[in-house]
């Protein structure tokens, strides 16, 4: 995987990511990525939603509450020197 994952708006907008880690999590790809390379920034978590033979991947930002407090749990732990709020 590339460490860098560009987020596109319905308006054409771009946003690049870096990407800090990745799991799966009942059969679904999932990856923390942040909007600096380095220091504070913005954190997303994004969920892969495309065709398992897809050659591409599609993410879509996780918006439940339930899974991105569950989810980032999971790369707290995985990240051990990070803490996403």
């Amino acid at each position: 995987m590339d460490d860098r994952i560009v987020l596109t708006s319905d308006h054409g907008e771009e946003l690049v990511c870096y990407v800090l880690e990745e799991t799966k999590v009942a059969g679904c790809d999932y990856v923390l990525v942040a909007d600096t390379e380095e220091g504070d920034g913005e954190c997303y978590i994004l969920k892969d939603v495309s065709e398992e033979a897809s050659a591409e991947a599609i993410y879509e930002i996780v918006e439940d509450e339930k899974e991105q407090q569950y989810l980032a749990r999971i790369f707290e732990e995985l990240l051990e020197d990070v803490d996403i709020q």
